[in-house]
């Protein structure tokens, strides 16, 4: 089998996580730390990628790992128009639109541009693979019940998508031969509905749809939503706090780790227990929504993300769902393995890349 060489890149708000892959086995990884004061010297997102990309090449150099010897570069991809997924060569049209923060400005945004800057430099391909803005909802799952809005796909791709066609090869099938629901349970929960490789219904994992996280609210009674957006109480800005940021599991018990409220539920906090049901509860409620969305033809369901490696919370959840079919966990999320499993597919072979258009 020939030898691929791939760094790959995955970009945070304060740090910059990378690893250098030959085939499947890291060989190299780790995460770089950005402190508030280098990054309060750029303006935009945008200007840190000079400054972000000097330090990677850096630590390359320090680590005996050479440039050259690199088959390709995978960066995260940011916050792009919707598209389907896949892995995508960075190309002029992408990063135009990850220059300016087509949908909004984030730090993974700079994945794709600093993949292409030290891919260019050495004549190899640059990639992005499944990107948070990957939509693949039908026509039918976008209708909210009101004209005016309608139905977004926000979702952890990158994880769902790799955790899914890792189950399919285990299985000894392709991704795109099975149907799956996978639920990926983080600061964020995203529960989708996978038919033949594509996500075809999701929540929205941001921005008050789904179950409730560790930090958002999910979906909520809208009547009284409206109620107190209008009660002169929050303003704007404080609402959308309390959706993404101040929801969930900070909202009733002051935190967004659960294993600190695994630990008020040791200590008998009886409030604790309730609402940490509560979230798999609707976690539960969510999965079921998906089984009918694949009217009953479900292959697996598949757990994964930080709060599946907690063995209370899967237990409730896969109680109330383990009717619909084998119930598989998958804890935690390797970002930086799902990057360079993207780029691989396609160097040898196995998928196309796309263009972004």
């Amino acid at each position: 089998m020939e030898t691929y060489r791939l760094l790959v890149i995955n970009p945070g708000s304060t740090s910059t996580k990378i690893a250098v892959f030959e085939n499947e086995d890291t060989i190299f990884e780790e995460t770089l730390r950005h402190s508030t004061e280098e990054l309060s010297k750029y303006e935009k997102i945008y200007d840190q990628y000079e400054f972000r990309k000097n330090i990677i090449v850096e630590s390359l150099k320090k680590n005996g790992i050479e440039i050259e010897s690199l088959s390709a570069v995978v960066g995260r991809g940011g916050m792009l128009k919707p598209i389907e997924g896949g892995t995508y060569n960075v190309n002029e049209k992408m990063l135009e639109d990850l220059k300016v923060g087509v949908q909004g400005q984030h730090a993974s945004n700079l994945g794709g541009i600093i993949a292409h800057e030290i891919a260019s430099t050495i004549g190899k391909p640059s990639y992005i693979v499944d990107p948070t803005v990957v939509d693949e909802m039908e026509d039918i799952a976008r209708i909210s019940g009101m004209a005016d809005i309608e139905r977004k796909s926000v979702v952890h791709a990158l994880n769902q998508k790799a955790i899914a066609r890792r189950h399919a090869s285990k299985q000894g099938k392709k991704y795109e031969e099975m149907n799956l629901i996978v639920a990926h349970l983080g600061g964020g929960i995203s529960v989708g509905a996978h038919r033949k490789g594509r996500i075809i219904d999701v929540n929205n994992a941001l921005d008050g749809d789904g179950p409730f996280s560790p930090e958002r609210s999910g979906g909520l009674p809208v009547g009284d939503l409206v109620k107190l957006c209008y009660s002169g109480k929050y303003t704007l800005d404080e609402m959308d706090k309390k959706i993404k940021g101040k929801g969930g599991l900070v909202s009733y018990l002051g935190t967004n780790d659960a294993r600190e409220v695994d630990k008020m539920i040791e200590d008998g906090n009886e409030e604790a227990k309730l609402v940490y049901e509560a979230m798999a509860y609707q976690v539960a409620k969510e999965i079921g929504s998906c089984a009918a969305v694949l009217k009953g033809d479900v292959d697996g369901i598949l757990i994964t993300g930080g709060i599946a490696y907690d063995k209370m919370f899967t237990g409730w959840l896969v109680d109330r769902v383990k009717f619909i079919s084998d119930v598989y966990i998958y804890p935690g999320e390797d970002e930086l393995r799902a990057l360079a499993e993207g780029g691989l597919r396609v160097l040898r072979g196995e998928e196309s890349p796309k263009e972004y258009l």
